[in-house]
């Protein structure tokens, strides 16, 4: 049997969607790293959302591979718009397949940069047209919040900065 995990990572790699669920399990379970109210279930509903991913979260590229029997850790950086992201993905492994993905991101920035770009998409390809607009309306308050916030007020918190509040 071929890697499974090789798989993966070139369809994530590649951007292509329909090359990395060729590595899932049918009944594949993905946790988003964006919501704990839902996980995509199955192999179909999984390509699709990573159909959306790839059209946000590019130039994906892994970095680092961890294994220890039937889990798999992985480490990837791509962009998101002009910002970097980083990702660490938990796979679980049964039969050689994917069945279980658990992804962590950082830095904030652009998480929610990736939500404004990934959530109307994934509600348009369902079909759902208003709530796709609604999502993108939605989406956009956090990330101009957050994406301001980084550039403000958080360089106020820079360990540089010293106890005076000039930068050393």
């Amino acid at each position: 049997m071929n890697d499974m995990v090789e798989r993966w990572r070139e369809g994530v790699e590649s951007g292509d969607a329909h090359v990395a669920a060729e590595a899932l399990a049918d009944d594949v379970k993905l946790v988003s790293p964006l919501t704990d109210r839902f996980a995509f279930r199955g192999r179909n509903d999984v390509e699709e959302l990573l159909t959306g991913v790839f059209e946000v979260f590019t130039g994906i590229r892994f970095a680092a591979e961890l294994r220890q029997g039937d889990l798999v850790v992985l480490r990837a950086r791509g962009t998101v718009g002009k910002l970097d992201l980083e990702e660490t993905q938990f796979l679980d492994l049964e039969r050689g397949l994917i069945r279980h993905v658990t992804i962590m991101m950082r830095p904030l920035p652009a998480i929610t940069h990736l939500l404004r770009g990934l959530a109307p998409r994934v509600a348009r390809r369902r079909g759902l047209r208003a709530t796709s607009l609604l999502l993108g309306a939605a989406s956009a308050l956090p990330d101009t919040v957050v994406a301001s916030g980084d550039r403000v007020f958080m360089p106020l918190a820079d360990p540089a900065r010293t106890r005076g509040g000039s930068i050393h």
